[in-house]
């Protein structure tokens, strides 16, 4: 009694292998942009958290009855002081106010994303504009061209 072997010939594992190939080919444009898709969406995370923390620090203004106006008033957030100037916080008061800028660095008024190497926060990060005498909302810059 003759025992065959069973299993796959060269012929078939070449084209399994070729197969493969092709769709990785394919398939692999897709997912190359992930790291860039990624680092923009960290910067608009940032971007949101940002303008979340003035508007829970403002309504802690009202709430509390702080000074507002030019003058530089005070509240507590979680614990922490926040410093406010026109019932908006500070740049430095914001510092105070977010909790976690981890994956970016501070650069003049922004924050710039450190993602795939530091970028400028002009080309991909945050910048805030403190509220100006007219008690309007602070101007939060997302910019995510350059990421």
């Amino acid at each position: 009694m003759v025992k065959q072997q069973g299993g796959f010939t060269l012929i078939e594992l070449v084209l399994v292998i070729v197969i493969l190939g092709i769709l990785a080919a394919t398939a692999l444009p897709r997912f190359s942009s992930l790291s860039q898709n990624a680092c923009q969406a960290a910067v608009s995370g940032l971007g949101g958290a940002i303008r979340s923390a003035a508007a829970i620090a403002h309504a802690t203004q009202l709430a509390t009855n702080t000074a507002s106006g030019g003058v530089l008033g005070v509240v507590t957030m979680d614990g922490v002081t926040v410093q406010l100037q026109n019932g908006y916080p500070t740049f430095v008061g914001l510092g105070n106010a977010l909790t976690d800028t981890t994956g970016f660095v501070l650069e003049g008024l922004g924050y710039a994303a450190a993602c795939g190497g530091t970028k400028t926060a002009a080309a991909c990060g945050v910048q805030y504009t403190a509220s100006g005498a007219n008690g309007a909302f602070p101007l939060v810059s997302v910019t995510s061209t350059g990421c």
